[in-house]
């Protein structure tokens, strides 16, 4: 299997095609006509929304604050530093992890935002039953295809928060993404309800909503929701590991990362593993290692897991594959796994209690799969 020699993206990556000197088309931004263009779009709907007069309504945004680092970071910016008046919408996901609960707890107690909390257990877990047990995806698939589940799971709380605003007439949505995660994601909101629709079908979509999805495909321009980024103006200064240190002097952060992933990461995994031969993480993971190959001694942080620059991302890769597919299996030994799975880990820069903590909820693939109704493989 050809690698490409600046990331290691293998070639049968979705979305990637190796040249003839065996760099990938991401290495070679072949992308970034595209992205420059809705890197000025989101760029110009953030300068917008600074500068908005407050809301004729009671809320200035909706802003999706998910207990996650970057949502608390700036929530607590929005609020204090810019005094927008803040709708703080959080969609119960029933995969999230106990971690991210208590953040959003802490952001209770110490920011002035109206704290609201969203739920739809029954479609949000259909919908991803209906991810999970598709058949085996066309090869050789586009880019993020090996992250459908986890693009699906935040498309329909976006969808959600979509609505409420949408019903509420706040005229802005807060997303944020990291400044490597905008360059994947949609800004405008006609869109996101379009690329639904494409991924699900016409029946599913509606009946997810309950039918509400098209009045936002034909209402005029001026009654829908605009999304905001605001990572976007710190796309060169993003740095989470000031971000995290920042929050905890202010009390308002007590998780690492990867503690705050929900539980359904080892499934995500899995999905990845299965179709696309690559780790959930492949992407981010070879982002750092170009990064890190084209700056020298300086490190870009553009995503929110910074890699350790010793890690050695193919061999990690492997390992995790191979424990990954074993475990769905129900193969080997689980006292194995666990020593296996800390390891790797930490030899991505968790410490020792995240990766104890990753490394069980891996241990626990199939009660999560069966809650949901995911198929996975038994050995015979």
């Amino acid at each position: 299997m050809n690698h490409c020699k600046v990331c290691s993206l293998k070639e049968n990556h979705p979305g990637v095609v190796l040249d003839d000197q065996q760099v990938c088309n991401l290495c070679n931004l072949d992308f970034a006509e595209e992205l420059l263009t809705n890197y000025r779009y989101t760029a110009d709907v953030f300068a917008e929304f600074q500068q908005a007069e407050p809301a004729e309504g009671e809320y200035d945004c909706l802003f999706m604050y998910s207990g996650g680092k970057d949502s608390t970071y700036m929530l607590d910016k929005f609020v204090n530093e810019y005094g927008k008046r803040v709708l703080a919408f959080t969609f119960d996901v029933p995969f999230e992890s106990e971690h991210a609960a208590q953040n959003i707890e802490l952001a209770r107690e110490k920011i002035d935002a109206t704290f609201v909390l969203d739920s739809d257990d029954d479609n949000i877990k259909r919908m991803m039953r209906e991810v999970f047990n598709r058949p085996a995806p066309p090869k050789p698939g586009k880019y993020l295809d090996e992250k459908l589940p986890c693009v699906s799971c935040r498309t329909f709380f976006v969808l959600r928060a979509i609505l409420m605003a949408y019903r509420q007439k706040i005229p802005y949505i807060a997303l944020c993404a990291d400044p490597q995660q905008i360059l994947t994601m949609e800004s405008n909101v006609r869109e996101v309800v379009r690329g639904f629709y494409k991924t699900f079908g016409e029946s599913l979509a509606d009946s997810l909503f309950g039918g509400q999805l098209e009045d936002l495909l034909f209402d005029e321009e001026q009654n829908l929701p605009k999304i905001v980024f605001p990572f976007i103006a710190m796309r060169h200064e993003y740095d989470p590991d000031r971000i995290i240190e920042e929050l905890r002097a202010k009390g308002l952060y007590q998780s690492s990362p990867m503690e705050t992933h929900c539980t359904l990461f080892p499934l995500l995994n899995y999905y990845s593993f299965k179709h696309w031969d690559c780790m959930f993480y492949k992407l981010n993971a070879s982002t750092h290692v170009r990064s890190v190959k084209r700056n020298g001694d300086n490190d870009r942080s553009t995503f929110s897991i910074k890699f350790p620059r010793s890690m050695d991302l193919t061999d990690v890769e492997r390992r995790l594959g191979e424990v990954t597919l074993e475990l769905a299996e129900g193969g080997g030994d689980r006292d194995e796994h666990e020593r296996t799975l800390v390891d790797l880990f930490q030899r991505m820069g968790a410490s020792e209690d995240a990766a104890q903590f990753v490394a069980q909820s891996f241990l626990g693939m199939h009660e999560v799969a069966d809650d949901l109704g995911i198929q996975l493989p038994r050995k015979q």
